[in-house]
């Protein structure tokens, strides 16, 4: 199962072309692609327009959905957050240490456009889509 971060859907929906949003592309219908609580919220609270905000909404909702957040997730985020900064890596968004921790939890791929998911593949373990 592929996790498609915030970051890949909102460059899907503007139209950037990337091999983040060809995969994206590519897999919409033939793979099954799961979303959840943190990256709905990030994705949908950056619509301004009505319109555009209900076609997303219809479009993660069309998702296999989970709820990422939970206490064991919560925990857990915190230990991988505190294993990076040992390291002397500094995650920017805590979100992305949620997301991440989730994925490595469930072994599911994350497909994103995000340079802070990097250390997280070389040091957590994290499974990327490519």
């Amino acid at each position: 199962m592929i996790v498609v971060d915030t970051s890949v859907w909102i460059d899907y929906v503007n139209g950037v072309v990337s091999s983040q949003t060809d995969l994206l592309d590519k897999d919409l219908g033939k793979s099954r692609i799961v979303t959840g609580d943190l990256i709905i919220t990030e994705f949908l609270q950056g619509f301004r327009d009505d319109r555009h905000y209900f076609e997303a909404k219809r479009m993660m909702e069309s998702l296999e959905y989970y709820d990422f957040v939970g206490k064991d997730i919560a925990i857990k985020a915190s230990e991988n957050f505190r294993i990076l900064r040992k390291k002397g890596i500094t995650i920017r968004k805590t979100i992305d240490v949620l997301i991440a921790t989730f994925c490595i939890e469930h072994e599911f791929a994350l497909l994103h456009n995000d340079r802070d998911f990097d250390p997280m593949e070389k040091i957590l373990g994290l499974k990327i889509k490519r």
